[in-house]
């Protein structure tokens, strides 16, 4: 049997990166997963990839009607509610706190925050009606430490980590189970050249990390996996590191030896 044989998964931000490989990785294992996202082709070919367990929902995370639509098509087609991944994000290039505007500190606010809170919101009542389930948030290393340059990224991070716990309480006693995961440097788009201008951030946060390498989407997919499963019955209310011990402390210089 797979690990979530009879699970109805949303996965938001699931087009690419680290939520295409749970998508992915929710199908191997039993689950019908909706796809949510706002990159239309590359969601729509995901969902053709994986067959008919999965259906691509275009979901705006801070549009409370695209959040609307993602659970009514999860419950219409699939038959209810049993897991959220709120793993959509964004992440912009750095710059200081003074030379931030307004409108670019808040769009990621809006996206990382709010976004999450409007997925709690929205799914909630769905995996309530369908005898409760799990949900998992994705946070960050930058949402358990100070990163220069990264104030909108760092305070949203720290945000979802909050929310987390607040909704791992109330509805603890109602089957929910909310755990958040907080990766280190993952090799998706956001590391990658094209994100940032022309810069490849994987060789220098390799050097940095304990493993000297990045994590890969599919790392993280397993450990989103285990909670989102029965396997994590009795984790509530808790963060989960994937980073490779890059926040285990400082890294000892590469020698050249």
């Amino acid at each position: 049997m797979g690990r979530l044989d009879g699970k109805i998964a949303i996965i938001s931000g699931a087009a690419r990166g680290q939520g295409a490989a749970e998508a992915r990785l929710f199908v191997a294992e039993g689950a019908h997963v909706v796809i949510g996202d706002v990159l239309d082709d590359q969601g729509q070919a995901l969902a053709a990839e994986l067959g008919t367990a999965a259906r691509y929902q275009r979901l705006d995370v801070t549009d409370e009607d695209d959040w609307a639509a993602g659970v009514q098509l999860a419950v219409s087609e699939f038959g209810g509610l049993h897991v959220l991944v709120a793993n959509a994000g964004i992440s912009p290039p750095p710059k200081p706190i003074i030379e931030l505007t307004l409108d670019e500190y808040r769009r990621v606010i809006d996206v990382n925050q709010i976004g999450t809170f409007l997925g709690l919101r929205a799914a909630i009542p769905a995996i309530l009606a369908s005898g409760g389930g799990s949900i998992v948030t994705i946070s960050s290393v930058g949402g358990l430490q100070g990163v220069p340059g990264m104030a909108p990224y760092t305070s949203s991070k720290f945000a979802v980590r909050g929310l987390t716990r607040v909704a791992a309480l109330e509805y603890a006693d109602r089957g929910i189970r909310v755990n958040t995961v907080a990766p280190g440097p993952i090799d998706t788009a956001m590391m990658q050249p094209g994100f940032w201008g022309d810069t490849d951030l994987r060789p220098l946060m390799a050097a940095t990390s304990p493993m000297r390498r990045v994590g890969q989407p599919d790392e993280v997919a397993e450990l989103v996996l285990f909670l989102a499963s029965d396997a994590s019955s009795y984790c509530n209310g808790s963060e989960f590191l994937i980073d490779g011990g890059y926040l285990a402390g400082p890294a000892a210089v590469p020698s050249d030896d």
